[in-house]
């Protein structure tokens, strides 16, 4: 299912191909919000919500590939599904190594993007709330003592209190202590959960 909040997001500098595709994609149902340049898309900011970019290669100024290169350096992650009348095989290479999602080539049926559109909007909607997830077990892990990290990672690492008192040097009842705090600031019923929750985090997030 497409949340309704979702926003699919048309750039390509050819005014005849915006009102054809955004007839069409809310015509699906898709709500669409369109752009004539790769700069006007920029400069309206990172998206707010789900969403997904349907963008032309070939355009004036900021080519497609480019805008794909520039989102990427300023970690915005949206799922690209490129357009374009002049496909081949280095273009979509590179757009795909660059993170795209689909790469269709003119003319396309309409039902091909419709179906990559909302396969593209699903995997958006999955990692925003990837991403969500992540940002409250930092917020959880910042709320831990020097110890009671010490004490998480090795819980996470499947050591038993005793093993890590004597790691840590402290009596096995107080690292008992010290586990319970952490299971309630990171607010996990299990150590599945504590250890599910630290997979998804990224690396620099685990710092």
């Amino acid at each position: 299912m497409t949340p309704e909040t979702a926003t699919v997001f048309v750039v390509d500098n050819d005014p005849s191909v915006r009102k054809a595709l955004a007839r069409s994609l809310l015509t699906a149902g898709l709500k669409v919000k369109t752009f004539a340049s790769a700069r006007e898309f920029l400069d309206q900011g990172p998206p707010g919500s789900p969403g997904c970019l349907v963008l032309d290669v070939r355009m004036p100024g900021l080519s497609g590939l480019e805008l794909q290169a520039e989102l990427n350096a300023r970690d915005i992650r949206i799922p690209i599904i490129f357009i374009t009348g002049h496909g081949d095989i280095p273009l979509s290479v590179k757009a795909m190594k660059g993170g795209a999602t689909d790469f269709l080539t003119k003319p396309f049926k309409l039902g091909n993007l419709i179906r990559a559109i909302r396969e593209a909007l699903q995997q958006d909607e999955f990692l925003q709330a990837s991403r969500a997830k992540n940002a409250e077990v930092q917020r959880c892990l910042e709320k831990l003592t020097p110890r009671e990290r010490e004490v998480l990672d090795l819980v996470v690492k499947g050591r038993l209190n005793k093993q890590i008192g004597e790691e840590l040097g402290a009596a096995e009842s107080t690292i008992k202590v010290h586990r319970g705090r952490v299971m309630n600031k990171m607010q996990v019923q299990s150590v599945a959960d504590l250890v599910r929750d630290m997979a998804g985090l990224a690396p620099k997030h685990r710092e």
